[in-house]
């Protein structure tokens, strides 16, 4: 990948003039696609040790602009913004990396997988296990309406591909809990050993 292949900050657009370093140089890092100012803007979320959920930022203004251009402005070219954390995070994972999948028509409607781009630029292999039944969302609706939504996934794989295997699920946010629930459940009742989840953010 090219060093100069962001120039400017994905989200100012101001230069980013990175200088070369050693890091760089001798390792596989990532280069730089915004700038500090922009960087520091967002809120780092401390996971505590017993949580079943690893977030890495919380829901602030700045990521709220993030996820609007990211995922309903077709932006794609932010889903560079934070690779290097996700695959700082996820690289050593020994657990099968599983994203929370969209539905078909939501797909077509937005042209891109919005959690599969995140992972693909954090050069993450991860496999699907999952199909969502629903077009519905959670947007809009209240904690009391979340709680009561039915199942919304079912298994793409068989079952034997699931028994006694660890799985990591990965979603852009985390707020409720119900999506990674119900995800969660499915792949239980199919065997596997265990299952945790990894979010970009919590809400």
């Amino acid at each position: 990948m090219k060093r100069n292949e962001v120039p400017n900050c994905l989200l100012c657009n101001a230069p980013l003039n990175e200088q070369m370093t050693w890091k760089y140089l001798l390792t596989n890092a990532f280069p730089r696609t915004i700038c500090s100012e922009c960087e520091q803007k967002f809120e780092p979320y401390h996971t505590t040790q017993n949580q079943e959920v690893t977030s890495l930022y919380k829901y602030n203004d700045a990521m709220r602009d993030f996820l609007h251009r990211y995922k309903f402005m077709h932006d794609t070219l932010l889903a560079k913004v934070f690779r290097d954390k996700i695959h700082e995070h996820l690289a050593k994972s020994k657990a099968i990396i599983t994203p929370i999948p969209m539905h078909p028509i939501k797909l077509k409607e937005r042209t891109f997988a919005h959690v599969d781009q995140l992972l693909k630029e954090a050069n993450i292999p991860y496999q699907h296990f999952l199909e969502k039944t629903t077009t519905e969302t959670q947007v809009g609706k209240s904690r009391q309406q979340r709680l009561a939504t039915e199942q919304f996934f079912k298994l793409k794989a068989s079952p034997e591909n699931i028994k006694n295997k660890d799985f990591l699920l990965i979603d852009d946010i985390y707020t409720t809990g119900i999506t990674i629930n119900h995800a969660k459940n499915v792949l239980l009742e199919a065997g596997a050993k265990s299952v945790k989840a990894f979010t970009l953010i919590r809400g």
